[in-house]
């Protein structure tokens, strides 16, 4: 894999987790299984290549990009705590709904940026442009992860937490779960949404059809990283989404240029299967980590260590 490649990789798996904090929230803060991502990704790269186009500050414009993911959440926590439909059946209707919303927006399937200021063009001076887009895209990055690790070390986040954990639990220590589950879906999906405005800047445009497979590589990103990094402190667990998305793409960078999958008929277009195949060998891993672990004796010292704390405790 060629440097150029390499910075690609990681540029993009820096922008991918954005997303994969957004996906972070949903399903496992809140255990709220929201499918709106496939088409608030796509809708925050439009917003975000309109808004530019139409000659606001590209900064600004991906402000324009999180309030209208934001949007799209609220709508989908909407429909699921106010009109008790199904979570994924929810984001499945929204998901639908925006495919039409972006093309509303763009007035077209795509919109070129090709020529137009981008976060990324205002560091860049046409020779560094390989590394300064990854050097910005994780100064974005560590600002968001530093963000959610105050906020869900507020009330509000420790609220969020509790309603992901246990609701009924949640409400009778008085709190207001739909209240919390609208925000937290709200945050979600705004990250989701900056995370596709500054994909599209890197890409030199915004497509309608980017939104395919989001929630899948949120989710890749997200299991990656927690059997990389297994912790339960929050500010851990942000880390490990991160490094999750990160790796993500690296393992598909490495994949599709290896000249030996090249040779039994993997390409570029063979994307998506590949993404699949690797997703379904993650799964894989906890399961088998945990029995080689039993097999080498850990497991059993666990189960030994447990019970003779049990055995304290009771006596």
């Amino acid at each position: 894999m060629s440097m150029i490649a390499f910075f690609g990789a990681l540029e993009s798996g820096l922008i991918y987790a954005l997303m994969a904090l957004g996906v972070l929230i949903s399903f496992r803060i809140l255990d709220f299984p929201d499918l709106t991502a496939d088409g608030s990704f796509p809708l925050g790269g439009a917003v975000a290549a309109l808004a530019i186009v139409s000659g606001f500050n590209p900064w600004l414009a991906c402000i324009f990009a999180m309030m209208a993911g934001m949007m799209a959440g609220m709508a989908t926590a909407l429909l699921n705590v106010k009109l008790g439909i199904l979570h994924l059946l929810a984001g499945i209707l929204v998901m639908t709904a925006l495919y039409s919303v972006n093309l509303r927006i763009m007035g077209a399937p795509n919109l070129s940026l090709l020529g137009e200021s981008t976060v990324f063009s205002i560091f860049t001076d046409g020779t560094n442009g390989v590394w300064v887009r990854v050097v910005v895209a994780l100064c974005v990055v560590v600002v968001v992860k530093l963000l959610l690790d105050w906020f869900f070390s507020t009330q509000i986040g420790l609220a969020m937490r509790a309603t992901g954990s246990n609701a009924k639990m949640a409400q009778a220590q008085g709190i207001n779960t739909s209240a919390v589950i609208i925000l937290g879906m709200a945050i979600s999906n705004g990250l989701i949404a900056l995370s596709g405005a500054l994909f599209v800047q890197t890409q030199g445009g915004a497509d309608v059809s980017i939104g395919i497979g989001t929630i899948v590589i949120g989710l890749a990103a997200v299991i990656i990283g927690e059997t990389v990094l297994t912790a339960k402190r929050i500010f851990w667990i942000t880390l490990s989404v991160v490094i999750g998305a990160v790796l993500y793409k690296l393992f598909i960078q490495i994949a599709l240029s290896n000249q030996t999958l090249r040779s039994v008929g993997f390409g570029p277009q063979d994307l998506n299967l590949v993404t699949a195949l690797l997703v379904v060998i993650v799964l894989m891993l906890p399961k088998y980590r945990s029995k080689a672990l039993y097999v080498l004796g850990f497991g059993r010292n666990t189960q030994k260590d447990l019970s003779k704390s049990r055995s304290k405790e009771t006596a």
